[in-house]
């Protein structure tokens, strides 16, 4: 049953990455929207790298026979994800017409790139079934105010500009990390908790449909002006 849930699962929300992301990039009228294609194909393709795999160990032999292949594909989801939020730093800057602000450009940078270097240090043991917890953790902090940042810049330019479109956009980051953090930190002694990566999934998948709707809005209004 885990199988076949977790499959049916996987191929939606990735399907729906896909595709929605591909469209943005292909049809998108204006530069925002062809970031958030990119931001959604990225994110589509970067979750492949793991949940492919995983459904393939549920399928077969099993999740602990499968590691070096699952941590593979977790290694490069947490290269991926540290640039999807990179690009919705600057999908934040095109919506808003936000200049300059160069401390906090180099910030969101630093940041990036240290969570990246963080994540090559061989101790974090990728291709192992389970992963040291410290090193879990300390790849995570800088990818964590990454998402803090997103979240602040977010809602202050949200409440300036009454932006309806994007309105749930900080809520769904604060979710999507709510989820995620204690699979990091108690996945290891409770498995269980590794259900709380569907709702975290789903709180990406509506942050798509934000952009897919910014999609859209710009395109009646193109076709309208």
């Amino acid at each position: 049953m885990q199988a076949i849930a977790e499959t049916i699962f996987d191929a939606f929300y990735l399907g729906t990455a896909l595709v929605l992301g591909v469209l943005m990039l292909v049809r998108g009228r204006i530069p925002l929207v062809k970031k958030a294609g990119a931001m959604t194909v990225l994110l589509g393709a970067g979750d492949a790298f793991h949940l492919v795999p995983r459904c393939y160990a549920l399928w077969t032999t099993g999740l602990e026979q499968n590691a070096a292949a699952l941590g593979l594909g977790k290694w490069i989801t947490s290269i991926t994800m540290t640039v999807f939020y990179l690009i919705l730093y600057y999908i934040w800057r095109d919506r808003y017409e936000i200049r300059g602000r160069m401390p906090l450009t180099i910030t969101m940078w630093g940041l990036a790139l240290l969570r990246i270097a963080l994540c090559f240090l061989p101790q974090n043991d990728w291709f192992a079934y389970r992963q040291p917890l410290f090193y879990g953790i300390l790849r995570n902090i800088p990818f964590a105010v990454m998402g803090v940042l997103i979240l602040v810049l977010f809602a202050a330019e949200i409440r300036r500009s009454h932006d309806k479109i994007f309105r749930f956009l900080p809520l769904a980051v604060a979710l999507s990390f709510g989820f995620y953090l204690p699979v990091v930190l108690f996945s290891g002694v409770l498995p269980v908790i590794g259900v709380l990566m569907i709702p975290k999934t789903l709180a990406y998948v509506w942050i798509v449909l934000m952009c897919w709707h910014l999609h859209r809005t710009t395109l009646s209004n193109t076709q309208t002006a």
